[in-house]
């Protein structure tokens, strides 16, 4: 929960940086977590069907951003990600982000491995 609200809070719309697999993998768990239970209540109830929406607007951006900072920390540009626009391509962008970071510093800052 700590690395969601890590991205959530500290970096919501930085696209600098690096960020560690477990960032990434920690936010996106918790933020698919999170939209399944509001589907389930929107199937319920229809009033939640605005709170999906909402929350799936307001999480877009940090969601990209973590994803750009997660290519940054293997070495590739953050557009990248435009990679999973393409339906099949986009199974590299899924290999890209579980790949280990790039040791030591990149073009993009020092490894967070490290810090």
């Amino acid at each position: 929960m700590e690395w969601y609200l890590k991205v959530l809070k500290q970096h919501y719309a930085d696209f600098n940086g690096r960020a560690r697999r477990q960032e990434y993998w920690m936010y996106t768990l918790f933020n698919i977590i999170a939209l399944v239970v509001l589907v389930i209540l929107t199937k319920v109830s229809s009033i939640f069907g605005i709170l999906y929406a909402v929350y799936a607007l307001g999480t877009l951006l940090p969601s990209l951003a973590v994803t750009v900072r997660r290519l940054h920390d293997i070495g590739k540009s953050g557009w990248f990600v435009l990679i999973s626009l393409i339906p099949i391509v986009s199974l590299y962008l899924i290999y890209l982000l579980v790949q280990d970071s790039q040791p030591g510093t990149n073009e993009y800052g020092a490894n967070p491995k490290g810090a």
